[in-house]
């Protein structure tokens, strides 16, 4: 059996791969826990050493590395640059704070010497998405690999090169053999590589319907799970918002990788008193994006990365263009080669409407309107979804108060929603759970372990 990786700017297939076949995947596992028991034993400060020299090896490759992100899921060539450097920035900051993070607390109690320890938990199945190849698996690799894991990749199928890609970039960094591999592996394999023994955590990033299933299969083998899942993240604008800045953001924070982020915001909760003025600005910002070939420096809109994916995203414009709200742009795909999407708003969408209930995941933005900062809140925690959040208002204080309220792994005052190596993301409710990042991200993987020593006598 074989998987292929696509062009979505062109439609066309440019490599195959074949799966890997039961032999190999088991060898890659014993492999994998051998190399992972050498890595623990290995001082915290030569773990460091090489998360630094894969950072070099990173911005060594960078050309290389964001022109075969862009050709496998269609990012405009900028941000697939910008998101190679992101790795980088992540290596070295564990590299910079994992002896922080991960050194031995001493905690005063009734032993002569008593602290808590921070162990690797050995060999973690880490399955990843397609819509940020490299940067969705540095951002586990980084503080797993400073704490003395070792990782089996599963990664999106659609991205076959850029797996391989990183896999090299490891070796080369010299990490050692074994400690970071790719399998080639269906989606129905999956879940013997979570039973297996020699598994022994596992991160998902991905949609909430597999989050379940990878959570149910975890579970059941009790073993540590962290899932970063779906997400309609709610963009609140109330009346005394910045309305130019907020709509400029706005844009970013919808169109950025097409809108094909778990972070991107995608219900724009608009106070109805501004909410006029804040559409104009919106769509003048809109109307500046360009669409096309995201090799080309001044594109901002690339293709989505695959065609069942725009077919879906279709679908639910569609569906809520009848259901009663106001196609202001876009809405129709692309009739030429590739899996394009114009830049879609609707407007007037109502909280019971499909672009308002579900997971846009694309160049959609939905704008709903409501009375006031308390009816904005109440919509914002309506869904079952609880990423990200970014709230918009010139009194900070009352944007703080109101922040506290709202249901989410993560709120933004005045700014778009972004991942930050400095600190802890993840979800809650049905986006998931567990934290990547920060300090939290450095122990998801440790055995959290008392150390209590008695008097001598």
């Amino acid at each position: 059996m074989t998987y292929a990786s696509v062009n979505p700017a062109t439609g066309e297939t440019f490599a195959e791969f074949e799966l890997h076949d039961a032999e190999f995947v088991d060898a890659a596992l014993t492999a994998a826990v051998s190399a992972q028991r050498a890595w623990a034993r290995t001082p915290l400060e030569e773990r460091c050493a090489r998360l630094r020299r894969v950072a070099a090896e990173l911005r060594q490759r960078k050309s290389r590395l964001a022109r075969l992100v862009t050709l496998e899921m269609g990012k405009p060539i900028l941000e697939s640059e910008a998101e190679v450097d992101k790795c980088a920035w992540n290596c070295e900051f564990y590299a910079d704070h994992a002896a922080q993070f991960l050194g031995d607390e001493i905690v005063a109690s009734a032993a002569a010497d008593s602290r808590v320890l921070y162990e690797p938990l050995g060999v973690v199945l880490a399955i990843m998405p397609w819509n940020y190849p490299l940067w969705q698996v540095m951002r586990f690799a980084a503080p797993a690999l400073a704490a003395g894991n070792g990782f089996i990749l599963k990664h999106a199928n659609n991205v076959p090169q850029c797996a391989e890609q990183l896999e090299q970039l490891m070796r080369a960094a010299g990490i050692p053999h074994g400690l970071c591999t790719v399998l080639r592996v269906d989606s129905t394999q999956v879940q013997s590589l979570i039973e297996d023994r020699r598994i022994a955590a596992v991160t998902l990033t991905g949609s909430t319907a597999v989050g379940r299933q990878v959570a149910a299969e975890a579970g059941a083998a009790l073993k540590k799970q962290v899932l970063e899942l779906g997400g309609s993240d709610p963009f609140i604008v109330l009346e005394d918002a910045p309305l130019e800045l907020a709509a400029q953001t706005a844009v970013k924070a919808r169109f950025t990788n097409g809108g094909q982020s778990c972070i991107n915001a995608k219900r724009f909760i608009v106070v109805e008193s501004i909410a006029d003025r804040f559409v104009e600005r919106f769509l003048e910002h809109v109307r500046a994006l360009k669409v096309g070939d995201p090799l080309q420096r001044e594109v901002t809109i690339g293709p989505m990365a695959r065609d069942d994916l725009r077919s879906a995203l279709h679908r639910q414009v569609q569906q809520t263009v009848a259901q009663g709200a106001q196609l202001l742009g876009g809405g129709a795909p692309g009739t030429g080669p590739g899996f394009f999407y114009p830049p879609t708003v609707l407007d007037h969408v109502a909280p019971a409407m499909t672009a308002a209930c579900e997971e846009t995941f694309g160049p959609a933005a939905a704008i709903l309107r409501v009375r006031g900062a308390e009816e904005a809140v109440q919509l914002a925690n309506s869904l079952d979804y609880g990423l990200g959040a970014a709230l918009w208002s010139a009194d900070v204080a009352r944007a703080t108060a109101l922040a506290r309220r709202i249901e989410a792994g993560a709120v933004f005052i005045n700014a778009l929603v972004a991942s930050d190596p400095r600190l802890p993301f993840g979800g809650i409710k049905q986006s998931g759970y567990g934290r990547e990042l920060g300090a939290c991200g450095a122990r998801e993987f440790t055995n959290v372990k008392t150390l209590w020593i008695g008097p001598t006598r």
